[in-house]
């Protein structure tokens, strides 16, 4: 599971002009950024990258979020944003291949995928027309967040398939609700920023996607 920025310190209150402009770069820079992921993704699955190659780029990619919170104030943060999920969607092949390869394979990529957009879709619909503040959530995410990751450690010795299961439905439910908190943010003036913004977001779909193909992997095999 990769690392999620969310919870950070909350920003005075905009006007509804500025919310309006930070949504509109936010979700814009996020649709080019997970198409661009979707490029890079292919391309490494293209070039049948070992596995090895994924966590290498998935560390790469941990450090440059220390890069980008440095930078997302200014002009440049864009590009690192661009070489962050580039990475990450490149560390996404070697696992995109593994699947591939099994018995329906493509259809369980595809089903993932539909899945991960209906969510998103669906809770950011919910949380822009209700606009309600769910910054209440932000404590238990963070203990659920923390809960998976020990577990996850733990299940590298125990090798589970019932631990990972339910690991990675929570997973699922946690990107699900952080999703409505980091929406929430933006409409309520928590987050400013709409750099930070789009890889809060970005990272929840990431997770979001992963999670629940390994859960349908599990399930399938």
């Amino acid at each position: 599971m990769a690392f999620n920025n969310s919870f950070t310190t909350a920003k005075p209150v905009m006007t509804t002009t500025e919310t309006n402009k930070v949504l509109k770069n936010t979700y814009l820079l996020l649709g080019m950024t997970l198409a661009f992921s979707a490029v890079t993704a292919g391309i490494s699955m293209a070039m049948q990258l070992p596995y090895f190659m994924g966590l290498v780029f998935s560390l790469i990619s941990f450090g440059l979020l220390f890069v980008i919170n440095k930078k997302a104030e200014s002009a440049s943060g864009v590009y690192w944003v661009f070489a962050f999920t580039g990475l990450m969607g490149a560390g996404l092949g070697p696992m995109l291949n593994y699947y591939a390869a099994m018995p329906n394979g493509p259809m369980l990529i595809m089903q993932a995928l539909g899945s991960t957009a209906l969510i998103f879709f669906g809770l950011s619909a919910y949380a822009l027309n209700t606009k309600k503040d769910f910054s209440f959530m932000g404590g238990f995410l963070t203990v659920g967040l923390i809960v998976v990751i020990i577990a996850s450690i733990v299940n590298i010795f125990l090798g589970s398939t019932l631990v990972f299961m339910a690991m990675n439905a929570a997973v699922v439910l946690i990107m699900s609700g952080l999703i409505l908190f980091d929406t929430s943010r933006i409409i309520n003036g928590g987050e400013t920023n709409y750099i930070r913004a789009t890889v809060s977001l970005y990272l929840n779909v990431y997770n979001l996607f992963t999670s629940l193909l390994h859960l349908l992997g599990a399930s399938d095999d």
